[in-house]
């Protein structure tokens, strides 16, 4: 059961035709007053899609002291 719930939800998203979805964890860099987003799963709009590796990545992830 508790993986049937997340593979639903999986198919319901990329059935989207205006965003793609990516899984894993990523980050984003590190703002101003020493925050950052985190999650495993990123819903993007796909006129940002080109961008999104330079803004949220792994890489940020361990930069911000993060465990992978």
């Amino acid at each position: 059961m508790k993986l049937l719930i997340p593979l639903i939800l999986l198919v319901v998203l990329t059935g989207c035709s205006t965003h793609s979805v990516k899984l894993g964890k990523k980050c984003t860099k590190l703002a101003e007053d020493n925050t950052y987003e985190k999650s495993f799963v990123w819903i993007i709009n796909n006129k940002n899609l080109e961008n999104f590796d330079q803004k949220i990545s792994k890489k940020n992830c361990l930069v911000n002291g993060e465990k992978l």
